[in-house]
């Protein structure tokens, strides 16, 4: 648990109990993180308690932690709101973050304008135009712009009407996109019937729109003005793609906003389904990252307060996958005689089970575009370098690892890669003499004897030294190599540990280890160094013990000396290659003869017998 500094100590003195905003601030003045609290005083003051240790996020933000301000307001809702607005400017670290904010278009309807346009903007501001969106579909929506410029004509030209009227028509004019209302061809009254038709299709309500064009239609037809009257039939044609085609839902009537939510690991996702006169009309959804150490109830309420309170056309009713303990304070912050419902059963309920079912699917699709973009745009030795802040890049990494079998045939193993690749070339493995096989394994003086030896020879035969050490295991093995490395001189090595349980990354020097994403590209090429030196120690481990194996089975036969075990071993292979050789196929191997043949297989084919037990 860290003291708070003198500056935060002196502001904890002072804190008001009213409910209130706190931003904590690093030595340079960069919020870190934004919280919103119910009562100002015990909620700052619980960071410098005992209660947060379980968290790394948590106890990292508390380590950096040099300033404190804090803004009071008259109630929880209030904070709340001004919570999710700092957090949308500042954009701290330690915050959650909708990932793509202000990434989506809006179609904007300039309304205040006498002839209003409909263009397509990434900004909403509260100049009183209609915004429709976003549309995180973005070929759907220009498909539908299409549709409507085509039907009703409506200007999406630059010009401020009536200040800026050209001399005449534009170009939208003359290929039937625009009726030219800026020089007089259309009547402002026509222009505005037009646009209720477009603000009305736009919000899904296409249906009363289609029925005023077939009225118009049969007008016209039965006036005899067919060429008018094939206007409108192309008209309902292409107003029929707007509507959707095959999902229909109906629940009691009405509009509703369905909420749907996944999470996995520090990743989140939010799908939000409008359903407009019981058909799904759109679907738009966020992304959202930093979310590990935070509640799926503080993940939703973050989604409601920053991007679903600020989009336009809600509707009153919101249906929600789960309970959360700020629902009130968030339905406040809303619209008046918004609903916030948990539906557990029914229909209600089978929408909010589809609308989590497109963000498990967002959120997968996420992972895979997210991993294959990590794995072909960045470099893992550039990635492990920045994550590990060493001033030398890590071109050259060489990873070390032991093996050993009850304390016996203790070996250690060296592998070097190069630019993340392996370079099976620099593999290097030996025997550990330091540790008594009778006093058990010793993982520490085994790591520290193959570390002092291999640098050793590469000091004496003036080879190039890696640009960084990666040892198998936790602070032990860590602090081992360390002392292996500086009795050499090389202490300025760059050295980190890998321990296997939870991926933790020990640094030299540093207290806390490094907790690394799981898809981090410089997690998994520390991984694969470790997984080969593991591999290239546990396969030499299991060499020497088959030696040792056949050593003393050879050894109980007479007159087998070492020159021809190993005649034995390079003919046949391995001890039991020899038990099923025949007389023939030994006496065939220089220096052996038939007898010589016939007694080595007698004496293998001979159980030996274990020594006695000492009495106790």
């Amino acid at each position: 648990m860290r003291a708070a500094p003198e500056r935060v100590a002196q502001a904890l003195a002072h804190l008001p109990e009213q409910p209130g905003v706190y931003l904590w601030k690093d030595a340079e003045g960069t919020i870190l993180y934004v919280g919103k609290a119910k009562r100002l005083r015990p909620r700052v003051r619980s960071y410098f308690a005992s209660a947060h240790e379980e968290s790394p996020k948590t106890r990292r933000l508390v380590s950096l932690i040099a300033d404190l301000e804090t803004i009071v307001v008259p109630s929880e809702v209030h904070a709340l709101v001004l919570e999710a607005n700092l957090i949308k400017e500042h954009r701290p670290r330690f915050n959650i973050l909708l990932r793509d904010d202000k990434t989506y278009p809006y179609v904007k309807v300039t309304m205040p304008e006498p002839l209003p346009r409909v263009i397509v903007t990434r900004r909403v501001e509260p100049d009183g135009a209609r915004y429709f969106g976003p549309y995180t579909d973005v070929q759907g929506m220009r498909r539908t712009l299409e549709v409507i410029q085509r039907v009703f004509q409506v200007r999406s030209c630059r010009y401020d009407l009536p200040r800026e009227t050209p001399d005449r028509p534009c170009l939208d004019h003359h290929i039937g996109r625009c009726r030219a209302p800026c020089v007089g061809r259309q009547s402002v009254a026509e222009y505005r019937a037009d646009l209720e038709d477009v603000v009305a299709c736009l919000d899904g309500k296409t249906e009363a729109v289609e029925r005023r064009i077939a009225a118009r239609m049969s007008a016209a037809a039965a006036a005899m003005d067919y060429e008018r009257a094939a206007e409108y039939r192309d008209a309902l044609t292409r107003l029929a793609q707007l509507r959707e085609p095959t999902v229909v839902l109906s629940v009691e009537g009405g509009d509703r906003d369905i909420i749907g939510y996944a999470r996995d690991g520090e990743d989140a996702a939010v799908a939000w389904l409008r359903i407009r006169d019981g058909k799904l009309v759109a679907r738009e959804h966020r992304y959202l990252s930093g979310v590990e150490d935070a509640s799926d109830g503080d993940v939703l309420a973050q989604y409601l307060t920053a991007h679903y309170r600020g989009a336009p056309a809600r509707a009153r009713e919101v249906l929600l996958p789960f309970d959360f303990e700020d629902r009130d304070l968030v339905a406040e912050s809303l619209e008046p005689g918004t609903r916030l419902l948990v539906p557990q059963r029914g229909p209600k309920r089978e929408l909010v089970d589809l609308a989590e079912q497109n963000a498990r699917h967002l959120l997968e699709e996420l992972k895979l575009t997210a991993e294959d973009a990590e794995e072909r745009a960045v470099d893992p030795v550039y990635e492990l370098g920045r994550v590990l802040g060493l001033a030398k890049l890590p071109r050259s990494i060489v990873c070390v690892d032991n093996s050993t079998a009850q304390g016996k045939d203790s070996v250690g193993s060296v592998v070097w890669f190069e630019n993340g690749r392996p370079r099976r070339a620099e593999y290097r493995t030996m025997r550990v003499q330091s540790v008594d096989p009778a006093q058990g394994p010793d993982d520490f003086q085994s790591m520290r004897e193959v570390v002092g030896r291999y640098f050793r020879r590469r000091l004496d035969e003036g080879r190039p030294l890696p640009d960084l050490l990666v040892v198998d295991g936790g602070k032990g093995q860590l602090s081992a190599a360390g002392e292996a490395l500086a009795a050499l001189g090389l202490d300025a090595l760059p050295l980190i540990s890998l321990a296997k349980r939870e991926e933790e990354v020990f640094v030299r020097g540093r207290a806390e280890p490094l907790h690394l994403p799981r898809r981090s590209t410089a997690l998994r090429l520390l991984q694969q160094a470790r997984d080969e030196a593991h591999r290239t120690a546990v396969g030499y481990n299991r060499k020497r013990r088959t030696m040792r194996t056949i050593t003393s089975e050879l050894l109980r036969i007479p007159g087998i000396g070492p020159v021809r075990r190993r005649a034995l071993l390079t003919a046949f292979g391995s001890l039991q290659g020899v038990r099923e050789a025949t007389v023939e196929q030994i006496a065939a191997v220089p220096g052996f003869t038939a007898a010589l043949a016939a007694r080595i297989l007698e004496t293998l084919h001979t159980p030996s017998v274990p020594p006695e037990s000492p009495s106790t």
